[in-house]
């Protein structure tokens, strides 16, 4: 008997083609994950085996609830498939467990094995009934005891994880998310990443109107967005020069358009250098002043590059739920402001003119700026929290 972890792909088993790809990916992205553990792994077209003592067992699993890709994780016991063999191990799995109900779930992948599933499923119940007090509850068990009969040997389990599903991150290529402080964008992140999209971000700070801890508050919400990524880099971009001139020349009810422009502009030029085939920001739908439609249309007019905006149909307790349940809410409602905030008209335009935006461009020369502004981007990686914990 062997004591391992079982991980099944599930969306992943319905890419024909590109399945072999999508399976190296997420096998990189584990081995990536688990690089300081003792661990082999094996795998298949529809299951992965990763093999370590017992004693890391639990932590790997919790590891590996952060990787996407995985449908179901579960620690398993293996044995051969061999019936009496099947049948003990499956009475001394389901004595360990609480419950007075039960109900065997038989996969029989390997055809070989000559008694169909159903039929095992109750070859396997009946033992356990023999020798235990529980019944069985098909429709509502306590226990669910699950056999996969494989060609390489017979796995045993009970309790599976749900895993995070999507895609593994980076079979999509990479993109820029335009990274704030606030709960919308690092969600944004998230999703992005969910779907295999690998993810760069970028930080507009503006010193000495943005302060240490704002900036530090944005690498703290990056670092936690890397735990679902692994190597992620923060692109900080010192925007204040260019925000003092919109400032100055811009009228303050179309200073947030304007502002949005600029940073869309860096964003993009940027991105290309960075290789990222897209956009990414936590834009949510007539959330705020910029986010109306006809804002959005107005601000994504200077860039050709795809913008995605994956919270743009969430409302904000939907996008909260997601922030807690990924860890970033606490961090983001941290009451430091970044260079979205501090410069803030009373009343910002809703519905901005687009040969307005263009008019109250002109009034400065901003390609010089947006040029110092790329010139000058500090470039953080792997900062870890021992670094950044004593600001917040």
């Amino acid at each position: 008997m062997e004591k391992m972890i079982l991980i099944k792909y599930g969306e992943l088993t319905t890419k024909k083609a590109n399945r072999n790809f999508f399976i190296k990916t997420l096998t990189t992205n584990i081995q990536n994950v688990l690089k300081n553990y003792d661990v082999k792994i094996k795998k298949d077209r529809v299951r992965m085996f990763i093999e370590a003592n017992d004693d890391i067992l639990l932590e790997v699993e919790n590891k590996l609830k952060k990787v996407f890709g995985l449908h179901g994780i579960t620690i398993c016991y293996k044995v051969n498939t061999n019936i009496e063999e099947i049948k003990n191990l499956s009475l001394d799995i389901i004595n360990k467990e609480a419950g007075k109900t039960f109900k065997v779930i038989t996969k029989r992948a390997d055809k070989n094995f000559s008694i169909p599933s159903m039929e095992f499923n109750n070859v396997i119940g009946g033992h356990i009934l023999k020798n235990t007090n529980l019944k069985v509850d098909v429709h509502n068990p306590d226990i669910n005891l699950y056999i996969e009969i494989r060609d390489n040997g017979t796995y045993i389990y009970t309790n599976e994880i749900r895993g995070i599903g999507g895609y593994p991150v980076g079979i999509q290529g990479k993109g820029m998310l335009m990274l704030s402080g606030g709960i919308d964008s690092p969600v944004a992140g998230y999703l992005a990443l969910k779907r295999g999209v690998m993810i760069e971000g970028l930080y507009f700070e503006s010193p000495p109107h943005t302060s240490l801890e704002a900036k530090n508050k944005v690498i703290k919400l990056a670092n936690i967005l890397d735990e679902y990524a692994g190597g992620i880099k923060l692109h900080v971009v010192p925007f204040n020069k260019l925000q003092e001139e919109i400032f100055k020349k811009v009228p303050h009810d179309y200073m947030i358009t304007i502002m949005r422009r600029m940073m869309y502009r860096i964003a993009e030029r940027y991105a290309k250098k960075r290789n990222c085939k897209i956009l990414i920001n936590g834009e949510s739908i007539g959330q705020v002043a910029s986010q109306t439609l006809s804002s959005m249309s107005v601000i994504n007019n200077v860039v050709n590059m795809p913008v995605i905006r994956p919270v743009a149909c969430l409302d904000k307790l939907e996008i909260i739920d997601i922030a807690e349940k990924i860890g970033t809410y606490e961090t983001s409602i941290l009451p430091f402001e970044d260079c979205c905030t501090v410069f803030v008209p009373k009343h910002p335009v809703i519905n901005p003119d687009l040969n307005k935006c263009i008019e109250y461009e002109s009034n400065f020369d901003f390609e010089p700026l947006i040029k110092e502004c790329i010139d000058n981007i500090e470039v953080i990686t792997n900062l870890k929290q021992d670094d950044y914990e004593e600001y917040l």
